[in-house]
């Protein structure tokens, strides 16, 4: 190896460290919920918490061509098959009865400087990745959720309407947009899977276990369940400029929840049968033809059920 190139490689060696070392200290600052076995860390204080910088931005123009409905999912690093499987089925970008549809992926970012390149990389190849530097992990997805309300607000509020959703559910765009169109409403509106008298669960072996420092009240808000909601575009500003004085709880339906109940907004059932399905269902053409969503759904099955839907 020549002098020149071991010069290369030192001085890129000293810029990765540095890059390390600046993202871990950054990321401490918005780990609100750090994820550790004996406990859960609760914020301190209620202003700031949705700060920190957008890393990763996707390449559209809303202000010339505003779309219609923007699909915003949930990722992390590893889910790279789904994202690449969503690309290739419902989350391609495409008109539907005229209207314009995009899809763009939610991810936090890892202290692994080899996964934020292949993160970098791929929002690079597909310039569909919205990212911000929080550190990535499931109690912080209220972060993960509000940085997508954040870029709406910020970015594209020139959009009617905003489904948020994971990797691991289907979507019938085709059947959501024509109910959307069909309801007639570009403000105030919210539905999805409405649940209207959940209670928090204090059984500390729970994914889903809230603490009465976390959340005293004996019941939540009306909210839908996080598996897919979708809202129009007016009520994500408005979540926006309440969420910083709403009470932060890791499980991000219910905080939106908080955050509709503070702006005093009712949800709203899309249709009159059942569309929208936060658990797996079985498939069939003539089914899934009238559903907005489904979860639970690998990628193999998002490429066979759309083939089938779509032929």
């Amino acid at each position: 190896m020549d002098f020149r190139k071991l010069k290369i490689l030192f001085f890129l060696g000293g810029v990765s460290c540095v890059s390390f070392c600046f993202t871990y200290m950054n990321l401490n600052k918005h780990c609100i919920f750090c994820e550790k076995k004996q406990n859960h860390l609760l914020p301190k204080k209620t202003s700031g918490r949705f700060q920190g910088n957008f890393l990763q931005l996707p390449d559209i123009d809303c202000h010339k061509n505003p779309p219609f409905l923007v699909l915003l999912v949930t990722s992390s690093y590893q889910n790279i098959n789904a994202r690449m499987a969503i690309r290739q089925t419902w989350g391609k970008e495409r008109m539907v009865a005229s209207k314009r549809l995009v899809t763009y992926f939610l991810l936090g970012t890892t202290v692994n400087l080899t996964q934020q390149a292949d993160i970098i990389a791929e929002s690079q190849k597909y310039r569909d990745i919205i990212q911000k530097d929080f550190i990535d992990t499931y109690y912080n997805l209220t972060l993960k959720t509000m940085m997508g309300v954040e870029w709406i607000h910020k970015f594209c509020n020139q959009s009617s309407f905003v489904m948020k959703t994971d990797t691991d559910v289907f979507v019938n765009v085709f059947y959501l947009t024509e109910l959307l169109l069909r309801k007639n409403r570009t403000t105030g509106f919210f539905t999805g899977f409405l649940k209207l008298h959940d209670n928090p669960i204090r059984n500390k072996k729970s994914k889903w276990y809230v603490s009465t420092e976390e959340y005293p009240g004996n019941t939540y808000p009306p909210f839908c369940s996080g598996t897919g909601y979708v809202l129009s575009t007016d009520v994500a500003s408005q979540i926006y400029n309440v969420s910083e004085s709403t009470l932060f709880i890791k499980l991000e339906d219910v905080f939106i929840g908080l955050c509709l109940a503070k702006l005093n907004i009712h949800l709203e059932e899309l249709h009159s049968e059942q569309t929208f399905f936060p658990d797996k269902i079985t498939f069939s053409v003539s089914r899934f033809k009238k559903i907005v969503m489904c979860h639970k759904v690998k990628p193999s099955e998002q490429l066979s059920y759309w083939n089938q839907l779509v032929t």
